[in-house]
């Protein structure tokens, strides 16, 4: 039986379209997001993926969103949780229910520069050299373990979105690479 899985978006959905693009994308059961309005629900819903939307904002306690969250992801019945481009941290009970079955990107080689503002802090600190990481989702943010990783050299004149930009193209690669090789190896 071929593996299942949910990807969480809350954005473009540029990681998820190169999924979709890819043989992972036959694998997808569902896209979901925290964001109503998310283009990575639209393209999802274009290609006949089932969506849902679980809005923070719906909720008056963040453990009542985490368990609204984890329901919807529960129906689809996934072997993998796939974070891709998903800007909430998901809650110790999320993570308990896929143990390290929750894949995530982030835009810089960590353990350097974890959190939402990655490259700009990368570019502060003067680094040379990035890159973009595959990691095992835990409980801290940007702390599970490394999968995957590829450096990408900073250019002198680099601002924060030229830079991003170079390092989403890589993060998109190595994120269906890195899927591929795990669903391979788990099915």
């Amino acid at each position: 039986m071929e593996p299942r899985i949910v990807v969480l978006a809350s954005g473009s959905g540029t990681l998820l379209q190169a999924l979709l693009d890819s043989p992972i994308g036959r694998t997808i059961a569902a896209v979901g997001s925290d964001v109503a309005d998310a283009p990575a629900i639209a393209r999802a819903a274009g290609v006949g993926v089932p969506t849902f939307v679980v809005a923070p904002g719906a909720f008056e306690a963040r453990a009542d969103w985490d368990a609204a969250l984890l329901d919807e992801v529960n129906r689809f019945t996934p072997q993998w949780v796939v974070s891709a481009g998903f800007m909430r941290i998901l809650g110790p009970d999320f993570v308990s229910a896929f143990p390290a079955r929750i894949i995530n990107t982030h835009p810089t080689l960590l353990p350097a520069f974890p959190g939402a503002h990655g490259v700009r802090d990368a570019l502060c600190y003067g680094v040379k050299v990035t890159g973009c990481t595959v990691h095992v989702v835990d409980e801290g943010v940007d702390t599970g373990p490394i999968i995957a990783q590829r450096a990408i050299e900073v250019l002198p004149d680099d601002t924060e979105e030229s830079l991003h930009e170079r390092i989403k193209a890589v993060e998109r690669d190595l994120l269906v690479q890195t899927l591929t090789q795990l669903i391979g190896a788990s099915s």
